[in-house]
């Protein structure tokens, strides 16, 4: 296997999350990882990253998924000790007054340590008046911090890092053994996946270091303390669209939303914001696919979940990879 050669397109959350597993399962291939955008400049980048995956994700049998959710989560959580790896445990209220199906999550209820009904009194909190609502801790991934360790220790475990993009995957024809996609929306173009839709979003960071827990108002709004007293406030999610400017008029409506679920941010000061697109495909891609002589194993659409799932996700795609290769004569 030490002649195996791997190309893994995409260095945002589910590229780096890939290439970690590869070499935890492949340690004597040579693995390159290939974008032309790293860190702080993908889109991976700016999310808050609390784990906690839409009951509507993914398109594909609840089961399947569940096993996705489940790996990521002990994964990620196997990561908090270590330094500067962006994983830390927090615990916050999902909150709504439209329907009890809202606060409820069928990948988290029988998965996270504590996952329950939120009491009289929680419903009640910051003079709201809430009808549904739940208590749950889970993990926050911090994308700033998580990015940069996944890339410096696939580096230091012998990963190749090039800056290319790449339009064509039969540029790489030749050169690879497999490769595995990764590049979230920029397969619209390179896969020609008319699927593959952007959903916009917009993040404010203030300074609130008083804010200790989550708070998510019918899925829409969130207030999540990050580090060093930052507090990620959002969203929206606007199907198709391409803008990646700063809006004003979306910075006022989730300010606000944000000071109507938490009052007690309201005089705090904007320190920063970001935009990002989310890769929204109806059903997320997760399949192997020969194109001319190449070995293709696609790995995204996860929308905003992709934090979420990444690792569970790259799992099966190694496992595609294995049992392709153990059926390889080469081998």
């Amino acid at each position: 296997m030490s002649n195996l050669e791997v190309a893994v397109l995409g260095a945002g959350i589910v590229g780096l999350n890939t290439v970690l597993q590869i070499q935890e399962h492949f340690a004597n291939a040579k693995i390159t990882l290939i974008d032309d955008k790293f860190n702080n400049e993908t889109l991976s980048y700016g999310p808050a990253g609390i784990f906690r995956p839409g009951t509507q994700f993914g398109g594909l049998p609840v089961d399947f998924v569940k096993q996705l959710v489940e790996y990521s989560y002990y994964y990620y959580k196997n990561l908090i000790p270590l330094s500067n790896s962006g994983i830390s445990q927090i615990s916050g209220y999902l909150f709504s007054n439209t329907a009890e199906s809202i606060v409820k999550n069928r990948f988290l209820e029988n998965l996270l340590p504590v996952y329950r009904h939120a009491n009289t009194e929680e419903l009640h909190l910051f003079n709201n008046s809430w009808k549904f609502g739940s208590y749950f801790e889970t993990l926050l991934t911090q994308c700033s911090l998580f990015l940069p360790w996944a890339l410096n220790r696939f580096e230091e475990y012998g990963g190749i890092k090039k800056k290319q993009r790449i339009n064509n995957f039969r540029d790489l024809e030749g050169k690879f053994d497999v490769v595995f996609n990764c590049t979230g929306i920029g397969s619209k173009d390179l896969c020609n996946d008319r699927h593959v839709i952007p959903i916009r979003g917009q993040l404010l960071k203030v300074y609130a270091p008083w804010i200790k827990k989550f708070y998510y108002n019918d899925l829409d709004t969130f207030v999540i303390p990050l580090r060093e007293g930052l507090v990620g406030l959002g969203t929206c999610k606007q199907y198709e669209s391409y803008n990646m400017k700063i809006d004003k008029h979306d910075t006022a409506s989730i300010f606000e939303r944000c000071v109507d679920l938490v009052p007690s941010i309201a005089n705090s000061k904007i320190i920063s914001e970001w935009v990002g697109l989310r890769p929204y495909r109806h059903i997320f891609r997760l399949e192997m696919e020969n194109i001319a002589k190449i070995k293709i194993i696609h790995n995204y659409g996860h929308g905003g979940y992709g934090i979420t799932t990444a690792p569970g996700t790259a799992h099966h795609a190694v496992k595609l990879f294995r049992k392709y290769h153990l059926n390889n004569s080469k081998l």
